[in-house]
């Protein structure tokens, strides 16, 4: 058994007499919520965003700022005296999702709770516990060194779970200010099993509504029925007119850029502890399903979809109401892979949609929102950094994966930024982002501190010179 160092034994040592602050800390931000797709969470927004930087100033960050941007603000953050070493940008966000169906949580989601080693909240793994954590990291270092072994930018960002309508924009306005050998994005999670992971790849999103209106309010089906065309049943149409029944998307066009998986690349995710009847069972649904001629894992990480993210229209109530409802809306999102680009996929499912739209109707197509699909060399010397961080806390080696979900941020510090990613995240793979009862495994969150302070000597110790290999 290796023997800690002084300075190991000074880290572990801070964050045991700190343990019980820590995880209070930790549900103070859980508490906020901050919910950014809603509007009348805009000043639980602002907050959770005041408490962060409140938070930084406090552990020694410099240059702390809660940042404007249009919409809800960007917090920022730097610490850069490691003279000679690499600086690094780290990103995560806190803002959260809704919380609704509110009655399928078995506590309040903006009430953390410890179950076992469990903690349960809206936000606790995406994103705020992996945030928490670095900020965690970053003043352990802070408190038993004096210095950190590498100059760090924070950027905490408050619009990720509503398309990041104002970053790209803050973002090229403060290019020269984040400046950075590379960028660590801690939104993502481990594997099937809870297995250490290093997410390679990210897909990307096109987010569009589709509206058909009818008449101006609704109608009596008895007096109007088989007259008019009902808008519910047009957008079912259109809805059943976007993919076949093999899972293959109908809009033309939609494949041209894809660029499709190798068979080296297929292999390494063959490879991968992938047990399909578990995740079947964890489900609780009969059989799983997608485009043919592809793997479960191939479908959830490297290929594209579309999917009906919203549908509503006419009576919802109790009982009986005979109508024919005014107006029929959908909210459609589809994941995207290299190299496919979201404004010219929303181009060709908009003009789909309007070619298959039944007369009699009127229907519009809005694009809500979108962002590129990622890839990240496993070779790159900041990505092997982040293995061996892993390896050397978590006690084995990572695995490297493909992850369905999209951070448009990612794009963005790779094409405007001309930064490479590293998406090092800690999240257990069931957490239920997302959802209800939201949780975070307390071990990964813990153990994850201790991966970022180890990330952040691996980097070190590779040099400027290293990381430019």
């Amino acid at each position: 058994m290796t023997m800690m160092t002084a300075t190991e034994q000074a880290f572990e040592d801070y964050l045991a007499a700190h343990a019980e602050a820590r995880l209070e800390s930790y549900k103070e931000l859980i508490r906020i919520p901050s919910i950014s797709a809603l509007p009348e969470h805009a000043a639980d927004c602002r907050r959770a965003a005041e408490w962060i930087a409140a938070d930084l100033e406090q552990i020694g960050m410099e240059h702390v700022e809660v940042a404007e941007t249009g919409g809800h603000p960007v917090v920022y953050a730097d610490w850069l005296h490691a003279e000679g070493a690499p600086t690094v940008l780290v990103y995560c966000h806190y803002d959260v999702q809704p919380v609704d169906p509110l009655d399928l949580w078995t506590s309040p989601p903006f009430e953390p709770v410890v179950v076992g080693n469990r903690i349960l909240g809206r936000g606790v793994a995406d994103d705020k516990g992996q945030l928490h954590l670095h900020l965690r990291a970053t003043e352990a270092l802070l408190a038993t060194r004096g210095t950190l072994p590498v100059n760090l930018r924070f950027v905490f960002e408050g619009e990720e779970e509503s398309s990041s309508a104002n970053l790209d924009r803050w973002l090229r306005a403060n290019r020269q200010r984040l400046a950075a050998h590379f960028a660590l994005i801690s939104d993502t999670g481990f594997f099937e099993g809870n297995i250490p992971s290093i997410t390679i790849a990210l897909r990307g999103m096109m987010y569009a509504q589709v509206d058909v209106i009818g008449t101006e309010v609704d109608l009596h089906s008895g007096g109007y029925g088989g007259a008019v065309e009902n808008p519910a049943n047009a957008l079912a149409r259109i809805i059943a007119g976007l993919k076949d029944e093999d899972g293959r998307i109908l809009v033309p066009g939609f494949y041209d850029d894809v660029v499709e998986l190798t068979p080296d690349e297929r292999r390494l995710m063959s490879e991968l502890p992938f047990d399909e009847e578990a995740y079947l069972a964890r489900l609780g649904l009969p059989e799983l399903h997608g485009e043919i001629g592809y793997t479960t894992l191939e479908r959830r990480g490297a290929r594209p979809t579309l999917d009906v993210n919203g549908i509503w229209g006419g009576f919802q109530g109790e009982g009986s109401k005979t109508i024919i409802p005014a107006h029929a809306h959908a909210k459609i999102s589809c994941r995207l892979v290299s190299d496919q680009d979201p404004d010219r996929v929303f181009a060709a499912f908009r003009d789909h949609v309007l070619a298959i739209a039944p007369a009699g109707v009127r229907v519009e197509v809005r694009l809500l929102g979108g962002g590129h699909p990622s890839l990240t060399p496993i070779d790159h010397p900041a990505t092997q950094a982040a293995a061996r961080a892993l390896e050397a806390t978590f006690g084995q080696a990572p695995v490297y994966i493909r992850e369905g979900g999209s951070i448009p941020v990612c794009a963005t510090f790779e094409q405007a930024l001309d930064l490479p990613v590293v998406l090092l995240g800690f999240d257990p793979p069931d957490q239920r982002a997302h959802a209800p009862n939201e949780w975070m495994d307390l071990g990964n969150y813990e153990t994850g501190i201790r991966t970022v302070a180890r990330m952040w000597d691996e980097v070190a110790a590779i040099g400027v010179d290293g990381l430019r290999a």
